[in-house]
């Protein structure tokens, strides 16, 4: 009878934290991989329906990542007197309908203001859902699971790039963006359901490791790489599928090229996760960071179908999987200040994402081709794993080995 009990329990205890995760997922299907990236399939059709050229739609990216910025830093600073649950399903229900509004008109100016809202939400509910997910699962000793959680993204990005060329034959790009609002709106119910704070306080216990000098004079590093990678990345991010448009073998199917990226941005934060269990954060990190560096050039040094799929797998493998590594980092060297630590990295990261797309918009629009761009991203991306080595030497300098202290 006992054991019953206790197994019955065990039952009740996963379930208190797989709905929250479930929620978490949802949540950050709507506002990062559709109501962030959606932009990348559509922008192409935009563009040859529309006058907005490649400057213009930097400059358009730019006022997301802006809006993302401002609601990344917001997200970590502001206290909610009402609680984290119900600020994140007022922010997701504006996300939604800035999706709707943007292909309900073609004024660029109203583009620019939907795009910035619909940036600062998707701010908001990234930091207080990661805050909330992550809390749930370091309560329950879960935290293996939070590769699970930021597959959200991937699965959003493996939606807009499979059903845009489907909603653009029926409707064109106005139909695309509104056939992923309505997406987002059933989506959105798990998260309105289940996205909620524990309902008691917990506190992790501090461990040598989570306060140790080592790794609090690694997070300003880190926090500088996560940076470069939110300006190295965000370019491919904003340009593959306006890339790959270009390229005669799937000038006609575009965005297989996106489906590509969400196919292999799902898995990823799991193999991440499970990786740096391994062998350990940093080093993690470093291995990501390079294949994206390599993903980012393949389509330059093989510009056909065969380069450009093999590094959207390789760009969508990395960038949520590096996301994952930095965000648990930074929330195990200071656990009692999950919101504030993961607000603060997301703001550097914003900072590169506003720089990279108003750049490389200004080198592909003066030199007719995307390679400048390209080559821009890697170089930031080298700078960000620069960045890693000198926090790792750092901090081993003042605890032995910041990579075995770190434990997943």
């Amino acid at each position: 009878m006992n054991f019953l009990i206790k197994a019955g329990d065990g039952m009740s205890h996963k379930s208190n934290t797989l709905l929250p995760v479930i929620g978490g997922i949802s949540a950050l299907c709507i506002v990062m991989g559709i109501g962030r990236f959606a932009y990348t399939p559509i922008l192409p059709l935009m563009q040859e329906a529309t006058e907005l050229n490649d400057a213009m739609a930097g400059n358009l990216a730019s006022s997301n990542y802006l809006g993302y910025l401002l609601g990344a830093l917001a997200g970590g600073m502001v206290k909610w007197g009402k609680g984290k649950g119900f600020y994140i399903q007022l922010y997701l229900l504006i996300n939604i309908l800035t999706t709707f509004l943007m292909g309900l008109t073609s004024l660029f100016w109203l583009w620019f203001i939907f795009r910035f809202i619909s940036g600062l939400t998707s701010g908001f509910v990234f930091v207080l859902a990661s805050s909330i997910v992550l809390d749930h699962l370091a309560r329950s000793k879960r935290s293996t699971w939070s590769g699970l959680f930021y597959s959200g993204v991937g699965i959003g990005i493996f939606i807009t790039g499979f059903m845009v060329p489907v909603f653009d034959q029926f409707f064109n790009w106005q139909g695309s963006w509104i056939g992923l609002g309505l997406i987002s709106l059933m989506i959105g119910v798990f998260s309105m359901l289940w996205l909620r704070e524990p309902q008691s306080s917990f506190k992790q216990s501090k461990q040598p490791t989570a306060s140790s000098k080592g790794q609090k004079v690694l997070l300003p590093w880190l926090i500088a790489a996560y940076g470069c990678e939110g300006c190295g990345y965000i370019i491919s991010g904003t340009f593959l599928v306006a890339l790959v448009k270009d390229i005669p073998a799937l000038s006609s199917y575009p965005s297989l090229s996106w489906i590509f990226v969400g196919v292999a941005a799902i898995p990823s934060c799991i193999i991440w996760a499970h990786l740096a269990q391994k062998w350990g954060k940093l080093l993690t990190l470093q291995i990501a960071f390079v294949m994206q560096m390599i993903g980012v050039l393949f389509p330059i040094l093989f510009f056909n179908a065969y380069g450009a799929l093999i590094g959207a797998l390789l760009f969508g493998l990395t960038f949520m999987g590096i996301t994952t590594l930095c965000v648990l980092t930074a929330r195990q060297i200071f656990p009692e200040q999950s919101s504030k630590v993961i607000g603060y990295l997301t703001c550097i990261y914003g900072i590169g994402q506003i720089i990279g797309p108003v750049v490389a918009g200004y080198l592909i629009s003066t030199s007719g081709k995307y390679n400048s761009s390209l080559v821009l991203a890697a170089v930031v991306l080298f700078f960000g794993l620069m960045f890693l080595g000198v926090g790792q030497y750092k901090a081993s300098k003042n605890h032995s080995n910041v990579n075995q202290s770190i434990h997943y």
